[in-house]
């Protein structure tokens, strides 16, 4: 046995505490060891300060569900992939803007915020487009018939309100082309412009302001002028010329003037975004095929989050992982090979789980996973609450079938001993119990008895599962061995398989009858002869799937080939 366990002296583990999350899981169709050792060593980690949480990678049994029912435990999110999906890690804030917004207002809030990008959203918070710092400076930039084209779809108020002015008349039938003119000059000269639909920029001088208006100005706006005649304001409503007064004097209204456009009108809706449950690596791909510093990421109905951005793919690991009773590939959440795995605590052979550093492996040869946990928790003098010690028992005695299993040890009998002295528990009462109220199989449907406790081997190159039913009765399973004859060719046509065993094994008569499906099913057979005469014939002393089936199975399959 390998024992590295005492992970207080590991110095990344002790860096790790109180800051990345730890997901600790059992294997895939998961049975009450897999779930029950996943949520014990999800606490004693707790305990010990990590940010660790319990996982299950399918569907629980209904031996599972009572046990958890019966001990007051939650059960297990369900865990779908190792790697980090964008919802799992930390994005910039959802800062954003309305398509209303100034340019002007969104620079503002670019400075203040520190943001080189801004969302721009809808009432209800869905993404509308984008619009960039590089996209605003351009509006500075570039060739001044692009400002002239937003000005004119610019609305009165807005422009008023950029250069900290007011409306003094607004006309719903206002004719300006986007152009702007500068008149600081008497009347006299103003004979030399071209006012038409022209937004003119005129000083405290009511004839000036008279003339620009008769010239079929498209906005008077006025600098440096506290009072406008009102001959001024009836000319205006006659000639549909809107007045605004502003804040700045000459210099500042023109500079500030071309800031006063919506975002609406320049704002990107061709976007690179992502979705909430995308997978950072794939998200890190896709962002080398673009140049933006950071991208809207929203959620599946389309509303905006936050932002991702180059810094956060760089920064970001895969899921850091434990896993409890397995130690395969095949068995374990989908992508382990990319998730940061830090432990194994596991009862099975040691297979074809590779890392890239050392990291603590603890494999004993002993019943179940649960004894292995509550060794643990007594090496380390932490004391197991009452329901959990309820718990982990009903694990070993289901794991081992009652100590009937071969793969039973004596620490697994001495440690169930002690665990139902704690919970204040009869073990045989208690077993009967839980095999009784679970191992009905007549109202449970034939396609989940199949995957409710089923393993994937691959034998001399052959592909082949095994699941295992506990029934109260290996009889039961008579009753419907037609259904499970047509469910079991069609769960091997699906999944490619050259053999599926079902083994129904019954604790209380001590043994388990088979069934086979696929080109291989003969196989079966010759690893568990039959009795003359009869077909499906019981196996006495037959039970464990780790120590008997596999074993068994193998030797008939290897036989056969070789």
């Amino acid at each position: 046995m390998l024992d590295l366990a005492g992970l207080q002296n590991n110095e990344d583990m002790k860096k790790m505490k109180n800051s990345e999350k730890i997901y600790i899981t059992g294997h895939r169709h998961p049975d009450s060891d897999s779930i029950v050792s996943a949520i014990a060593y999800t606490e004693l980690k707790k305990r010990k300060g990590f940010d660790a949480v319990a996982c299950r990678l399918g569907a629980l049994n209904p031996e599972t569900k009572y046990l958890l029912e019966r001990f007051g435990f939650d059960e297990p999110m369900l865990f779908e992939d190792a790697r980090s999906t964008l919802a799992e890690i930390a994005l910039d804030p959802p800062i954003t803007i309305t398509s209303t917004t100034t340019i002007q207002e969104a620079l503002e809030i670019m400075k203040t915020q520190n943001k080189q990008s801004l969302a721009i959203v809808n009432s209800k918070n869905k993404l509308m487009g984008m619009v960039t710092k590089s996209d605003l400076a351009e509006i500075g930039l570039s060739d001044t018939a692009v400002s002239i084209s937003l000005l004119k779809e610019t609305p009165t108020d807005y422009i008023a309100k950029t250069i900290s002015g007011e409306v003094l008349y607004d006309d719903d039938e206002r004719h300006f082309n986007g152009k702007v003119s500068v008149i600081a000059i008497a009347e006299s000269r103003l004979k030399n412009y071209d006012l038409k639909d022209r937004l003119v920029i005129v000083g405290n001088d009511t004839d000036a302001q008279l003339a620009a208006i008769r010239k079929h100005a498209g906005i008077l706006m006025v600098v440096w002028c506290d009072t406008i005649e009102p001959e001024v304001y009836e000319l205006a409503q006659q000639m549909h010329c809107p007045i605004i007064k502003s804040g700045h004097g000459t210099m500042n209204t023109t500079r500030y003037l071309y800031f006063s456009p919506p975002v609406r009108l320049i704002m990107k809706t061709d976007l690179i975004s992502f979705n909430i449950n995308e997978f950072v690596e794939e998200v890190g791909m896709k962002m080398l095929k673009s140049r933006y510093r950071s991208y809207p990421v929203v959620d599946d109905e389309n509303r905006f989050v936050g932002y991702v951005s180059r810094f956060h793919v760089l920064n970001q690991h895969n899921k850091k992982v434990i896993l409890v009773d397995h130690n395969e590939f095949s068995q374990s959440v989908k992508s382990i090979e990319k998730a940061d795995l830090l432990e194994i605590v596991d009862h099975h052979r040691i297979s074809d789980i590779v890392t890239s550093r050392p990291i603590a492996f603890r494999n004993e040869i002993i019943g179940s996973t649960a004894a292995i946990i509550a060794s643990i928790y007594f090496e380390n003098q932490m004391e197991i609450p009452k329901r959990l010690a309820g718990l982990l028992l009903g694990a070993i005695i289901s794991d081992t079938l009652k100590f009937k299993s071969p793969t039973t040890t004596e620490k697994d009998r001495g440690i169930a001993k002690v665990l139902a002295e704690i919970a204040n528990l009869d073990i045989d009462a208690f077993a009967k119990e839980m095999f009784k109220l679970t191992s009905n199989i007549s109202n449970r449907a034939v396609k989940d008895l199949i995957r409710q406790d089923i393993k994937k081997f691959e034998i001399d190159g052959k592909k082949v599962m095994i699941a295992q039913v506990i029934a109260y009765q290996v009889e039961d399973a008579k009753e419907i061995e037609t259904e499970l004859e047509k469910e079991m060719k069609s769960y091997v046509k699906g999944k490619g398989l050259d053999l599926l065993v079902m083994a129904f094994t019954s604790i209380l008569e001590n043994g388990s009858v088979f069934y086979a499906a696929g080109k291989l099913d003969y196989v079966v057979a010759e690893a568990f002869p039959n009795k003359e005469g009869e077909e499906h014939s019981f196996q006495a002393d037959i039970l464990s799937r780790k120590n008997q089936f596999v074993p068994l199975l193998s030797r008939a399959i290897i036989n056969t080939f070789n």
